[in-house]
């Protein structure tokens, strides 16, 4: 059974790696993860090798381009903070 991440979890997760990383090792590194959203779930390894970049040079980058591959459903609600309240 593979590794299971929360969303907002990835910083920690992405920091495992040494920068920078190739697109190809870090999607090969994480194929067994599945990232889960505020409404479902995805493999985190597929979602790396559909970002644009050969490589990254730091967690902050690719967890930016896995941002925004990910579902607009995956944060929740448009328009709703979760710091509101």
């Amino acid at each position: 059974m593979g590794r299971e991440i929360k969303l907002s979890h990835l910083d920690s997760v992405l920091t495992e790696l040494s920068y920078p990383v190739s697109r190809e090792v870090a999607a090969e590194t994480f194929e067994g993860a599945t990232v889960t959203y505020a409404d479902g779930e995805g493999n985190l390894g597929e979602l790396i090798s559909r970002t644009p970049a050969d490589q990254y040079e730091s967690f902050e980058e690719l967890r930016d381009e896995i941002n925004n591959k990910v579902p607009r459903e995956a944060v929740g609600e448009p328009y709703q903070s979760e710091g509101e309240g």
